[in-house]
């Protein structure tokens, strides 16, 4: 019984006291982890919510870039439309001021052999020329209609 009384008490003075010391150095050790593991939580948040700004930044700048440049585009395009149709109106109406020269030739040749046919028909069939002026009356007559 001495025996187990002095190991009471040794086991009481120096083991008990012992083995509290290391029970509560390994709960700070655990503490000053689990207190390390938050802050490094915390930056590798921040990281990440800095990058997702940052991407979504980029993001923004790109697609406004590429609004900016298909703005530049679409009015470069546009003017070099206009230039061209500019161009081409000039020419259809240069074209169509030919034309018009032209069939305004022709139909002042188309009177003229109209007239010399009609005199020469009219001759045929009744043997005398008529008179110029007749003949020209009745063409204009028959081109009017």
């Amino acid at each position: 019984m001495i025996f187990f009384v002095a190991l009471y008490v040794l086991i009481g003075r120096f083991a008990i006291p012992r083995l509290g010391g290391i029970i509560e150095a390994r709960r700070g050790r655990v503490e000053g982890d689990l207190a390390e593991a938050n802050r490094l939580k915390e930056q590798s948040d921040a990281a990440l919510k800095a990058y997702e700004k940052s991407l979504a930044d980029a993001r923004n700048r790109a697609q406004t870039l590429a609004n900016e440049t298909r703005d530049k585009l679409n009015t470069e395009a546009e003017e070099a439309r206009k230039k061209l149709e500019n161009q081409l109106n000039s020419k259809l109406a240069e074209a169509e001021k030919t034309i018009a020269a032209t069939k305004t030739a022709a139909m002042a040749n188309v009177r003229g052999i109209a007239v010399d046919t009609a005199s020469a028909i009219v001759q045929r069939l009744i043997g005398t020329a008529p008179s110029g002026s007749a003949v020209e009356a009745a063409v204009a007559d028959a081109l009017k209609r």
